[in-house]
């Protein structure tokens, strides 16, 4: 059976397409799903795409937080579907409180676009199963405002709980402990700043290291 994963759009989301595409490349079946619509339409996952939902009012995702279609994705997550938020959805998710910390203006106020080598912290999120930890991939990043924060209590917690699962090389953004991405107490639920949805072919992306996630997501339905 044919894993389904739903990609949302938001006003003002920009990588949808390219997330959809990414899920199709992989193998499952793209559900588009509406930012208005509370339907998950029975998907096996979720994709929060990047972009400036909302033109970034107010925060970076605060608006798109408590948007339909989130108020359905934050229920099923508390069941286990696993979700994944990048970039923009990254941010979607801490404000909906999927996740801890925030995502803040990068260190030097400039929005950084480029290719970035992450370290796999943690291989064993429903997200990353199919890398090995400690492993280095190669994917596009672009945002001005990735710079995880937290308390010290949180990252405390993030670190000691290995729930820190992608980790910046060379942290051109300052993010606090070199953070790019983080996963909550299960395991099922990831945000990351970089964009793995851009290094799925080598003809469009600087690596295929990126597919990985969503291969990742289509096992862990699978099992």
């Amino acid at each position: 059976m044919t894993a389904k994963i739903g990609v949302i759009t938001f006003p003002g989301t920009l990588d949808d397409v390219d997330a959809a595409r990414a899920v199709r490349i992989a193998g499952a079946e793209v559900v588009n799903l509406w930012h208005a619509d509370a339907d998950l339409k029975g998907v096996d996952a979720v994709v929060v795409p990047g972009g400036f939902s909302y033109g970034d009012y107010l925060r970076s995702g605060a608006i798109s937080a408590i948007a339909p279609v989130m108020t359905s994705v934050v229920e099923a997550a508390g069941k286990g579907m696993p979700v994944l938020g990048i970039c923009n959805g990254f941010q979607v998710l801490t404000e909906a409180r999927l996740l801890p910390g925030a995502l803040t203006r990068n260190q030097g106020l400039h929005f950084h676009c480029t290719d970035t080598y992450l370290e796999v912290v943690n291989a064993d999120t429903a997200w990353t199963s199919n890398y090995e930890a400690g492993q280095k991939i190669l994917i596009p990043a672009k945002h001005g405002e990735g710079r995880f924060q937290a308390t010290p209590d949180t990252i405390e917690m993030l670190e000691g709980e290995g729930r820190v699962v992608f980790r910046y090389t060379d942290n051109y953004n300052g993010s606090l402990n070199a953070i790019a991405g983080i996963t909550n107490e299960t395991g099922r639920v990831v945000g990351l700043m970089p964009h793995p949805e851009h290094a799925v072919e080598v003809l469009t992306g600087p690596s295929v290291d990126g597919l990985g996630m969503f291969l990742s997501a289509i096992g862990t339905i699978a099992a």
